[in-house]
């Protein structure tokens, strides 16, 4: 919602005070597809050059996370805990050996099975079971730092790809303004060409020219630099759930208390999609 209040503002803002300035938007208009084309298809055949292509389409693709947010919402979170206090209680019920059919083949695992959201997400399917599966393997003799440490480099390698994608964006929008003076040069060229014409057609050629230079500026920094700055923001949100995963399993290898490790994992949470205590509570001890 904020996403096109704020592209309504920033267009406003812009094209309003220059038409309330006595402006025409004719001339814009005119230019603007041939000058969007130079420019545009500079900035993204650059970005191809200077970028595996997964890299790039997640750039493209992060163009949308801008406008749906994060992904992982309060009743995720809830979810993320109940699953997590599931297999948790099947170690300590049962013994660890019990958990070596979720962890193994997690597709088939009952307790996944109830949370389709989550199970669909590989990186936090591997969160969970990678770091159980060492405990299956031994037997339950293992140090919560070691494991702690192992999972914190792992979510550090997760957000240092993911945050490739806005890096890639900001790359964009650093050689926009440089691109539009390009397509303005061009103008002038094409401009220089048509010399002999009288002033109306010169100035027409000329001011189509300055539309390169402010496309580039505008596209620059009303729209590229805004959508890298926010997908780096929803990345930063959705990583959150990463970090409850590791308090919870951390927490209980090292023998803390349920309602320890319940709040110790509710901290890693922002306060809009924290699930009070009662509501985990109450969810992990009907599970």
């Amino acid at each position: 919602m904020f996403f096109f209040v704020g592209f309504v503002v920033i267009f406003g803002a812009v094209f309003g005070g220059y038409i309330a300035a006595g402006g025409k938007m004719a001339p814009i208009i005119k230019a603007a597809p041939f000058e969007i084309i130079i420019i545009g298809g500079a900035a993204v055949g650059a970005a191809l050059v200077g970028n595996s292509f997964a890299i790039f389409k997640a750039a493209m693709g992060g163009i949308a996370k801008c406008i749906s947010g994060a992904k992982w919402k309060q009743a995720d979170y809830l979810a993320v805990m109940v699953l997590v206090g599931k297999l948790l209680g099947v170690m300590k019920k049962e013994g660890v050996v019990a958990l070596e059919a979720h962890v193994e083949n997690p597709d088939s695992s009952p307790i996944f099975g109830e949370f389709p959201k989550l199970a669909h997400d590989h990186f936090i399917v591997q969160m969970i079971c990678d770091p159980l599966r060492l405990a299956v393997i031994s037997q339950g003799n293992l140090e919560a730092d070691t494991v702690e440490d192992i999972m914190k480099t792992a979510i550090k390698a997760h957000h240092h790809d993911a945050m490739r994608a806005p890096a890639a964006l900001s790359t964009i929008s650093g050689s926009l303004p440089a691109l539009g003076i390009v397509a303005c040069v061009l103008g002038v060229i094409k401009t220089m060409g048509a010399i002999d014409q009288p002033p109306p057609v010169l100035g027409a050629l000329i001011g189509a020219a300055l539309v390169g230079t402010m496309l580039g500026v505008f596209m620059s920094y009303a729209m590229f630099e805004p959508f890298a700055g926010r997908l780096a923001q929803v990345i930063d949100e959705d990583g959150q759930i990463y970090n409850v995963i590791q308090q919870m399993i951390v927490s209980n290898l090292r023998g803390y208390p349920q309602p320890v490790m319940i709040e110790t994992a509710r901290a890693c949470i922002s306060h809009h999609n924290q699930p009070s205590f009662s509501e985990v509570f109450d969810a992990l001890r009907g599970s």
